[in-house]
């Protein structure tokens, strides 16, 4: 029988001698400093431009889960910030609570068939609905075990015929990390502190084995520096306690986003016979004691963030937006939470 250290060979070994599937590369990292210090920061790789604008959503909304008749819905309980995916999806956010939620490719993931009864939700909606009604992701596992639904795919914008296959990441102010995936229909919850690090392929299962092969090798004396998601996951989850462990809120976002850049795809990059390498487009750093977030784009020299404790959540403050254009490209610096405007919010794409 093939023991653990074995199978996490012969997958790491894999992923060197094979071409992976065409996916979108991302990077997560969950940084846990002294004094209960704790940020999540996430690399969005994607391999055409992309509208990712900052907008900032009031408790109080109502929600369905735009999957049909049998959609989840819901009022919102938190209000919180989040980017847009093309502005029909919420890819990454923080809410007023603390809890984050970050939406990575996955390439593995396979949805369930509509058994008629379950409730159905749409990706597009997926990370919104932990980020309106969960403080805590003990609270948003337990509560999502107890009131199970299906996710439901739809075409990605501008690419007809490719389909969403994405998994999702939670974290909260406490250091408590959740990894959500549909796995052959069904699906996977991995829950604990310890699930700090992600990338968009293979499955966590496997990303898991991929980094107890990777224990057994002194990381000061190498690490695999290749962007390939195997290769971003060992270096993000040795950098990521190797950086400068501080409690000061500035030196901690520095620390994190430093990890992030690290484990990010050059501008433009590309490399014959791997299509799944994409350049880097933007980075966000969350941190959920202070309740900052900061953003930065490939295409900007600066990086700027928003104080969340500086915005408007009411139930019945209208929505906001930062309009931030393509690839974020519009240059700002500092704190920017005055800069937003009032606006309609962005419609969640319908599932299939």
């Amino acid at each position: 029988m093939a023991t653990a250290f074995h199978k996490a060979a012969a997958l790491f070994l894999a992923a060197i001698l094979a071409g992976a599937p065409a996916t979108e590369a991302c990077t997560r990292a969950v940084y846990l400093g002294p004094e209960g210090r704790v940020l999540t920061g996430r690399s969005f790789d994607w391999s055409a431009p992309i509208t990712s604008n900052l907008w900032v959503f009031p408790r109080g909304m109502e929600r369905d889960g735009r999957a049909g008749p049998r959609s989840v819905a819901w009022t919102s309980r938190y209000g919180s910030l989040v980017v847009s995916g093309y502005d029909i999806s919420t890819v990454d956010g923080l809410n007023e609570a603390g809890l984050a939620a970050n939406l990575l490719w996955l390439a593995d993931a396979e949805y369930p068939g509509d058994d008629g009864t379950t409730p159905r939700m749409s990706l597009s909606i997926w990370a919104q609905y932990f980020l309106d009604n969960f403080a805590t992701v003990a609270e948003a596992v337990d509560h999502l075990r107890a009131n199970p639904f299906d996710a439901v795919t739809g075409e990605v914008p501008a690419m007809p015929g490719r389909m969403t296959t994405v998994h999702l990441s939670l974290s909260d102010a406490t250091g408590d990390s959740a990894i959500l995936e549909w796995i052959d229909g069904e699906l996977m919850i991995h829950h604990g502190r310890d699930h700090r690090v992600m990338t968009n392929e293979p499955r966590y299962e496997d990303q898991l084995a991929v980094r107890a092969y990777w224990d057994r090798v002194n990381p000061r004396e190498f690490l695999p520096g290749t962007s390939r998601a195997t290769d971003r996951f060992v270096r993000a989850s040795f950098y990521i306690d190797a950086v400068q462990q501080s409690a000061d809120p500035r030196i901690a976002a520095a620390a994190t986003m430093s990890v992030i850049r690290n484990a990010s795809t050059p501008w433009g990059i590309s490399v014959p016979g791997q299509p799944n390498l994409a350049t880097t487009r933007w980075r966000v750093v969350a941190d959920q004691t202070d309740r900052l977030f900061y953003a930065e784009s490939a295409l900007s020299p600066n990086v700027f963030w928003v104080d969340l404790k500086r915005l408007d959540f009411s139930e019945g403050a209208p929505p906001m937006k930062l309009d931030l254009g393509v690839d974020m490209s519009r240059i700002l610096s500092g704190e920017v939470s005055g800069q937003f405007v009032a606006a309609d919010p962005f419609g969640f794409e319908p599932a299939e």
